[in-house]
């Protein structure tokens, strides 16, 4: 089992849930908190440690509930603040934890706090928002873009100001400069934290600082045409200021009030930057999410070579952490393919740090094809024909071969995936050799090993479609080695001693096998190994 000083988000593993498309209770065709309540002890079963749920605030929805309007409040599109309470209560009696989406960027145009803001120059919240006068043509004060396309201005006639908009116009960015701002959204975490909530993962946070002088980004000299918009300019005054740090280490000391919970980032960043919100003295998030393998090259050296880069860059004590989906990114068995798609498991589960599964990734759900007149995703409709949308990787998770696939009994929100009636729970679940009883045993071998859970990475080999590392911890040294092509791979150590057996095989046939100083690999099989401790090299 893991060892007693690691904490539960080091050892454990997050499933990341997009509260519409879970579980649908009231039959409206859009997923909700007593949906999930009801799907616990699958989780249970599942074996994960964590829930986080994406965002449930009261909101207009014009971006899916990351344009909030409340954030001490549940929409009534997901239910209420008992059934909030609920959900908590009964995801600790499964032994669950569960984690809130923070949204602290930006609030809805609908929030009060913009309500007044925007109702005179005169208003003490006037700034807790950024306004700006207009530009001596009466255009917008700068060339800062929108990540949602367009100028990130948005004019208002009633005060004659522009304010400022990281994504949609409808998401006016908050002024995180201003101190009140940031008390405000101390408070907000303070009341989720004693309501019981296990942490915050932290939406968008590397945008929370811009330059108080409002300079013109610099051009991008990589942008070609047909790129996305935002891409023409480098965000250099409106993403990743070195002020953001200080913001964050506000928020760490709230949370730090609260015994045993977390903080987590998101932030799209090159690794060497991304590791910075680690904080000085790890004062930071206890981790930014690392999406270094959602847009990686599925290819053993490029793999390695990201690994090793990744390890040299964390900060001494730094967790390290992985995903290979989320609700931003087109799903994982369609990326990799469904030969790989129990590779790919293998490697989240079995490299250092802390893995996050997206919802139905555990079953391969595939990205689903989305025609015009279905489109949902804001970003899609506003930066349309470049392939963009995310509704694809956010339909209804696939729970049975029944109409709308056990999700609800009414239309769902989004369209089910095709395959549903043969990639489902419920007929996966029946078979003993599928990726979802992967996934399982996967889970259940972190448990029982300290040395997945806890243990040192250890590169060994990456040659043409060839993985091998060890993960090791005292006198436990476990072998992973995954084969990311078609072809078998015969596979030797002929300067290592090397004897053991097989924990566990991505087709679940050879497990308990002894393997030695070579061994093969089928076309596209993993293997993990326990190796004799008393044969191992010193």
């Amino acid at each position: 089992m893991a060892g007693e000083s690691a904490n539960w988000w080091q050892t454990g593993v997050i499933y990341q849930i997009y509260p519409r498309s879970f579980q649908d209770s009231n039959h409206d065709g859009v997923g909700d908190l007593r949906g999930i309540l009801h799907r616990l002890p699958y989780l249970e079963e599942l074996g994960v440690d964590a829930i986080w749920l994406s965002p449930i605030f009261t909101s207009p929805m014009a971006d899916f509930g990351y344009d909030i309007a409340d954030y001490t409040d549940v929409d009534p599109l997901f239910g209420n603040l008992a059934d909030l309470d609920s959900l908590i209560d009964a995801a600790h009696r499964h032994q669950l934890k569960l984690i809130l989406d923070l949204v602290p960027n930006h609030t809805s145009d609908k929030h009060s706090w913009f309500v007044d803001s925007k109702s005179s120059r005169n208003n003490p919240k006037r700034d807790w928002y950024i306004w700006r006068d207009p530009a001596a043509d009466g255009g917008p004060p700068n060339n800062w873009l929108s990540e949602f396309g367009g100028s990130a201005w948005a004019f208002d006639p009633n005060t004659n100001q522009y304010y400022y908009h990281t994504f949609l116009s409808a998401q006016p960015d908050l002024n995180w400069r201003n101190p009140a701002v940031r008390d405000a959204m101390h408070d907000v975490m303070r009341f989720w934290l004693g309501r019981g909530v296990d942490g915050f993962r932290v939406d968008a946070v590397w945008y929370l600082i811009k330059d108080d002088q409002f300079r013109d980004n610099p051009l991008n000299p990589l942008f070609q045409p047909g790129g996305l918009p935002r891409d023409a300019l480098i965000p250099f005054y409106t993403a990743d200021l070195p002020e953001v740090h200080e913001a964050i280490t506000g928020m760490r000391r709230v949370l730090d009030e609260f015994p045993d919970r977390v903080l987590l980032g998101e932030i799209y960043l090159p690794i060497e930057r991304l590791v910075a919100y680690y904080g000085r003295d790890l004062k930071g998030v206890h981790f930014p999410y690392n999406f270094a393998l959602l847009t990686a090259k599925w290819e053993a050296r490029s793999l390695a070579q990201l690994i090793d880069e990744y390890e040299a860059a964390l900060p001494s004590g730094g967790w390290p952490n992985w995903v290979l989906g989320n609700h931003d990114r087109p799903r994982l068995a369609t990326r990799v393919g469904p030969n790989q798609v129990r590779v790919a498991a293998m490697l989240l589960m079995t490299l250092r740090g802390t893995p996050t599964l997206y919802y139905g990734d555990e079953i391969g759900m595939q990205q689903a094809a989305i025609l015009p007149e279905q489109v949902r995703d804001p970003f899609e409709k506003n930066v349309p024909g470049i392939g963009i949308g995310r509704d694809g990787c956010r339909t209804p998770m696939q729970w049975d071969g029944t109409k709308s696939a056990g999700f609800s009994e009414a239309d769902p929100w989004l369209p089910i995936a095709d395959d549903f009636r043969e990639v489902n729970v419920n007929s996966l679940s029946k078979d003993k050799g599928s990726l979802y009883w992967l996934y399982r045993r996967l889970i259940d071998l972190r448990r029982k090993h300290v040395a997945l859970a806890e243990g040192s990475y250890k590169p060994l080999m990456a040659s043409g479609e060839l993985l091998l590392f060890y993960r090791e911890l005292r006198k436990e040294r476990v072998l992973i080695a995954l084969n990311m092509g078609p072809e078998p791979i015969a596979v030797s150590f002929p300067e290592e001693r090397v004897s053991g057996r097989v924990l566990l095989s991505a087709f679940a046939d050879r497990e308990g096998e002894e393997v030695s100083a070579s061994f093969d690999l089928r076309g596209n099989e993993g293997l993990v190994m326990k190796l004799d401790s008393d044969r191992r090299d010193n």
